[in-house]
């Protein structure tokens, strides 16, 4: 724990103009952002007496080594910066809304030829137009079913038009009228383009005009003795005004306008949002955070601005947004969203009317949402609990295990052997921290050398890591190969060469921490500490390994090899589902109905599919290659082009060099390059069908195995 005195900068260092500041921790990690309109007011705050300090702070500041500030021109830049270094940094001490799931959107492509209409998730499209989110996808598509008799836009996907295109034969869409068929060409792009756009226009609350439309027709066509076509058209006003009844008007003027309310306590709070577009509810979201930091109502009002509205722009910003409470700038806020809309955005308390009413009604939405998120997560958190002390207890360790990492290996007859590390933090996956390993100290099937290997290279990093930043003071273990011992199972030299960084799973809401910078191999003058959470700079308090009695001795020695003692080690073999420990003769058995088994298993089980998963894409593309990928500066896109020059990669193997500089952005030296791999990957006979005697020629340029 630090003295905030210790660290404290004088008085006259600190500016009064606006800016953001940054509290980093001892290993200069940054734990907390904040932004000020006057900097050496607000960081006064700060170093006061701790006991008058807010508990959240005290803990913050206590937790803080130093802290540095960037002055800025504006508040609103502040703001934006101060947003910003939130997703850059992911500091632990800021409160962070995230999504509990991926809200489905109803989307229309409209960066395409053919617009299609779809369900989507994740991150937005540049030029497709989105509207919800709503609750579920199912209803999305009965909404969207009723809409297509009147606006018959494509729904398939790209590999259904395509096929249809090559038939001259539509879809059954098509046949019953619920799309036009572009794809045979019954209409053009032009006239699919219209569809799409009055499609897009009806969801945007321009609903009116095309009922009215549809009604005159039908009353035309009544006159006119074409029964037929006007109980169609009496059909499709019908289907429209369903649709409109699914969301029904709540605001008058046809109202755009996003509603936020907030349900709060102590430790936790619920934001509940209702997007209200042409005066009816469009969708709706939610998210529930812990209170990590010292905050009120009208700064999780503000956090959930910037969540909401940090990344979009044009109408997705709406022109009003109505809130519970002010945030303590409301003129730099309201600047901001302007900006991010580019049109003024009215940002207030409702007062009075159906706005406050349906305020009300958010208001009750976030309050269930928080009591529903309380009783599940009383009830997970004790059972996570329970399952941290259980394991504790059998394992003999002094407190319960908060960091849990598990290795598996994974392979295929030898082949292509590689190593998983997965992370649980309190009983959870932190799959951020998620690492993957290529096997490199030996060849073929060996997972007690492998095993060592990974253990191995996982805590030299650890090692470096707290060399580099100060914290260890003593000679490090040698980094050179570890003499072989007698025992025919011992593993080899370690590897000196770090991990494969596994990419970060998805994850709704912003960058992955612990993602962004890359490692430094032996040698390499490591970079400037930036403050980003570092791959392997937390040690855990207990390694599981995927294994029994052999692989847990590899994992041992590796650690007594490198001088870590403090780190406790177990195996789960699935044989019995039996826990072993180090230079024990019999295993630990937990009972069958044991919530440390049960948490044990699912670490287990998640280390294996993470382990398998990288093992099946490396063998897959391992099947695909091509001598094509040794080329050096040759890319994806200059590869497709020499394909579809050639028409395959038999021709391409046959071409001169004269004839592949023929393709355009292909060079001499590129050329001679492609020619030179192929000659190195020229087989030494031709692959032959033993039961036919057939010559098998390879077009796609893929390796057979």
């Amino acid at each position: 724990m630090a003295d905030p005195s210790s660290y404290r900068p004088r008085p006259g260092q600190i500016p009064d103009s606006p800016g953001v500041y940054k509290f980093r921790d001892e290993h200069r990690r940054v734990i907390y952002v904040g932004k000020a309109k006057n900097l050496r007011q607000r960081l006064a705050n700060y170093f006061q007496d701790l006991a008058g300090l807010h508990p959240r702070t005290r803990t913050m500041v206590t937790t803080a080594a130093s802290v540095e500030w960037t002055v800025v021109s504006t508040e609103v830049e502040a703001l934006q910066l101060e947003y910003s270094w939130i997703k850059e940094f992911d500091p632990r001490f800021n409160v962070k809304y995230r999504d509990d799931k991926s809200y489905p959107y109803l989307a229309v492509t409209l960066n395409e030829e053919f617009p299609r209409v779809q369900v989507m998730r994740g991150a937005k499209k540049k030029g497709v137009r989105y509207f919800g989110p709503y609750g579920h996808a199912w209803a999305i598509r009965e909404t969207v079913d009723l809409m297509l008799r009147v606006f018959p836009v494509r729904t398939c996907s790209a590999g259904v038009f395509k096929n249809a295109e090559r038939t001259g034969r539509p879809c059954l869409l098509g046949y019953i009228g619920k799309c036009s068929a572009p794809c045979v060409g019954r209409v053009t792009p032009e006239e699919h383009r219209d569809l799409a756009e009055e499609f897009c226009d009806f969801m945007a609350g321009r609903t009116g005009t095309y009922i009215r439309r549809l009604e005159k027709d039908m009353m035309l066509a009544a006159e006119e003795m074409e029964y037929e076509r006007a109980a169609r058209l009496r059909d499709d006003a019908g289907a429209l005004k369903r649709a409109m009844e699914k969301s029904a008007v709540v605001l008058a003027d046809a109202t755009d306008a996003d509603l936020i309310a907030v349900a709060e306590d102590e430790l936790e709070a619920a934001v509940q949002i209702f997007h209200v577009r042409g005066g009816r509810v469009r969708g709706q979201r939610g998210w529930v955070t812990d209170k990590v930091e010292a905050v009120d109502t009208a700064g999780l009002v503000e956090h959930a601005l910037q969540q909401l509205y940090g990344e979009e722009t044009g109408d997705s910003v709406p022109k009003e947004v109505l809130v519970p409470a002010l945030p303590e700038d409301p003129e730099a806020v309201s600047q901001w969203l302007a900006g991010r809309r580019g049109s003024q955005v009215s940002l207030r308390i409702p007062q009075r009317g159906d706005k406050k009413d349906l305020m009300i009604t958010v208001q009750r939405n976030a309050q269930q949402a928080l009591g529903l998120h309380k009783t599940k997560r009383a009830s997970d958190l004790t059972t996570r609990s329970r399952a941290l002390e259980e394991i504790a207890e059998a394992l003999g360790l002094d407190t319960a295990p908060l960091r849990v990492e598990c290795f598996d290996i994974s392979h295929l007859q030898g082949d292509d052997v590689v190593a998983s590390m997965v992370v649980f933090e309190d009983g959870l996956a932190r799959k951020s921290e998620y690492r993957r390993f290529q096997i490199k100290g030996f060849e073929g099937q060996d997972d007690v050398r492998s095993m060592h290997e990974v253990i191995g290279r996982r805590f030299k990093r650890y090692l470096h890591e707290k060399e580099r930043t100060g914290e260890w003071e003593e000679t490090p273990a040698p980094t050179g190969p570890v003499p072989a011992p007698a025992d025919p199972a011992a593993p080899a030299p370690v590897d000196p060469a770090g991990p494969v960084p596994a990419p970060p799973e998805p994850a709704p809401g912003g960058p992955v921490p612990g993602a962004a910078a890359p490692d430094t191999g032996p040698g390499e003058e490591p970079r400037e500490d930036d403050g980003r959470p570092k791959r392997f700079a937390y040690p855990p308090q207990l390694v599981v390994v995927d294994g029994g009695q052999p692989q847990v001795a590899a994992a041992k020695r590796a650690l007594d090899e490198l001088g870590i003692d403090d780190i406790a080690v177990c195996g789960l073999a699935k044989r019995l589902e039996e826990v072993w420990l180090p230079d024990d003769d019999d295993p630990v058995v937990l009972p069958r109905s044991s919530e440390g088994l049960y948490l044990l298993q699912r670490i287990r089980d998640e280390a294996h599919r993470f382990a398998i998963t990288y093992q099946r894409a490396k063998r897959a593309k391992r099947i695909r290659s091509s001598p094509l990928d040794d080329v050096p500066g040759l890319g994806e896109t200059r590869k497709q082009a020499l394909i579809k020059h050639f028409g395959s990669v038999k021709k391409l193997r046959q071409a001169t060099i004269e004839e592949v500089c023929e393709v355009p952005g292909i060079g001499r030296r590129t050329a001679e390059s492609v020619a030179a791999a192929f000659a190195a990957a020229a087989p030494a006979a031709p692959a032959v069908n033993t039961a036919t005697g057939e010559i098998i020629e390879d077009d796609d340029g893929g390796s057979r195995t």
